[in-house]
């Protein structure tokens, strides 16, 4: 058996509790803690993520039977080799309570690197040991060119379908990593978006109303926890997460969001705040550096020589305040419809904007040199909404007559705003265009290949970059969701929309607006691929996994090639 070493715990915030000295025996650690005098269980699963080549993050939650109790509980956790958890390597204490939601994470470090791990925690109680599921992680490459295989997720809406997608990824066993790119939970309750599918499923929100509070944002993080197929998708691989909107409320931005009305619903800062720190306990990420807010979660993480990934934080610490088409056009005669728009991409354009904030941009760039630099081939962004410019198709001229009048509610009113050529979602990066034209050219001084992971629309995307000089700037790959529901389901009786915005769009080489799934992407050190991959149905809970397209770029000298279809990999 390997020496075991108690390492150090990672905390957050008020009541997170340090570790004793470390043991430096060979057997395993003696506990002579006071065990907790309750029943408890392990309801929520466990996690890894946050892989680095030494260390990795172990999360679980322990459920108390009585929640409203006050003793701490004992936790630990083992890690070994093996799953039969014979050949440990480490080991580690700490105790929780309800001052962090009962939630434990461990920063296990002293790891080998590129190595498969098995982890199981432990509850110490008067009635014996509780122990939680055993599950896999893996520590990133520290050098060489072994390929690395990422599955690309978002949007997991619970009370829209059930989390098949989820499954399918826990079905894996190839994967160095899960990319999370945001919407992990919905802030809506049982009367708001996904409401009726809820009821009709039985997958209503809790609790019932909109999350507001510190307690509400814990109760659904916990509800979404619960859910089987999400643990199998946490059990398989370590997980690398940013948060996009709906962790905290709808198109969210520094100072506000369109779904946060203070003069009901309190102080946008407090909200906020309460959302960051149900996300920390949560889920299973590492703080953020000396010195950050904690809602300064972007980092960065390498896999050998093949990547540099840079996961990103676009909403809570650097975004500029929301401008929408809805909130600006709404009882704008049509005549003025014009004028109006173009006052709104003057104001849209200011490159005092930010998606990032300067902080974040500078960190970006010095990371992105440092990458290439450092000889990495691919330069990855684990980003949370589009970055390809993308403007409608003219639906007054691509759809006939009985097609534009089958439309209804939002898609309705964008058949004539189609008519103006302008991007139609200032959520995404286009809402932002000085500040995507200073990332690409951060990106062409760096010489990155610049490798874009998106979530957000619910739909898939394959897309070339180019900058407003009409230079290819790298490429992007859209996630579909795991089950919110993406432009199709709203569009009827368009066929070939996929191809219509490709078409309308130099940055479009194709997509998808139907359906739920993941990407699956593979970095080598010559190309780099997505497999798209969608499950039959999120209305039963079984299904089919079929993979629908696949794309590649590859390593051109100091470039790299545009977005074609290929043969779609194995797997």
């Amino acid at each position: 058996m390997s020496t075991i070493s108690r390492r150090h715990f990672l905390g957050f915030g008020a009541g997170a509790a340090g570790l004793a000295a470390c043991a430096t025996s060979g057997d395993p650690l003696a506990d002579n803690r006071a065990a907790f005098p309750g029943s408890v269980s392990f309801d929520h699963g466990v996690a890894s993520g946050d892989p680095l080549s030494d260390r990795v993050i172990l999360w679980s939650r322990v459920t108390p039977a009585d929640e409203a109790t006050t003793a701490p509980i004992p936790v630990s956790v083992i890690v070994a080799r093996d799953e039969a958890m014979t050949d440990i390597v480490s080991q580690a204490m700490t105790e929780t309570s309800a001052s962090r939601d009962f939630t434990v994470k461990f920063d296990i470090d002293g790891l080998a690197p590129a190595t498969t791990y098995f982890y199981q925690f432990t509850a110490k109680t008067s009635s014996g040991d509780v122990t939680s599921p055993i599950a896999r992680t893996k520590t990133s490459a520290a050098s060489g060119t072994t390929p690395v295989k990422f599955a690309v997720v978002s949007c997991s809406n619970f009370p829209f379908g059930y989390f098949n997608v989820y499954e399918a990824i826990g079905k894996r066993s190839d994967l160095d990593a899960v990319l999370h790119l945001g919407d992990y939970i919905y802030e809506y309750g049982v009367d708001g978006y996904g409401g009726s599918e809820g009821k009709a499923l039985g997958r209503n929100h809790e609790p019932v109303m909109e999350i507001v509070t510190l307690g509400d944002y814990r109760m659904r993080h916990a509800q979404y926890k619960r859910d089987p197929k999400l643990q199998a998708a946490h059990a398989v691989a370590p997980w690398i997460c940013t948060w996009d909107d709906h962790e905290s409320a709808n198109n969210s931005y520094r100072t506000g969001a369109e779904n946060h009305q203070p003069e009901t619903e309190g102080n946008w800062t407090d909200r906020k705040q309460a959302a960051i720190q149900a996300y920390m306990e949560w889920m299973p990420v590492r703080d953020p550096e000396a010195g950050r807010a904690m809602g300064g979660i972007y980092r960065k993480f390498e896999f050998g020589d093949v990547a540099s990934v840079f996961c990103l934080e676009s909403r809570l610490t650097g975004r500029s305040d929301e401008i929408s088409w809805g909130a600006e056009l709404a009882g704008v005669p049509a005549e003025d419809i014009p004028a109006k728009a173009a006052d709104v991409m003057g104001r849209v354009s200011d490159p005092s904007r930010t998606m990032l904030g300067k902080v974040q941009e500078a960190w970006l760039d010095d990371g992105l040199k440092a990458s290439k630099d450092a000889g990495k081939t691919w330069q990855v962004l684990a980003n949370q909404v589009i970055m390809a410019s993308v403007k409608p198709p003219n639906l007054m001229e691509t759809l006939t007559p009985e097609q534009r009048a089958a439309q209804t509610g939002y898609v309705a009113t964008m058949i004539p705003f189609s008519q103006l050529g302008l991007p139609f979602n200032l959520d995404a990066w286009d809402g932002f265009p000085a500040a995507r034209e200073r990332l690409y050219a951060s990106a062409e001084a760096a010489g990155a290949r610049l490798v874009t992971l998106t979530g957000d629309t619910h739909t898939a995307w394959a897309n070339t970059l180019h900058d407003a000089g009409g230079n290819q700037r790298g490429v992007e790959f859209g996630c579909t969701s795991i089950s919110s529901p993406g432009m199709g389901k709203y569009v009827n009786d368009v066929p070939d929309l996929g191809e219509q915005f490709a078409d309308a769009n130099r940055d479009v080489d194709w997509y998808d607006p139907d359906g739920h799934g993941y990407t699956l992407v593979t970095l080598t050190e010559d190309e780099v691929a997505s497999d798209y991959y969608k499950v039959s149905t999120i209305t039963e809970p079984t299904y089919t996994t079929k993979k629908v397209a696949s794309f590649v770029s590859v390593r051109q000298g100091d470039g790299m090639s545009n977005l074609a279809p290929s043969v779609p990999s194995a797997g």
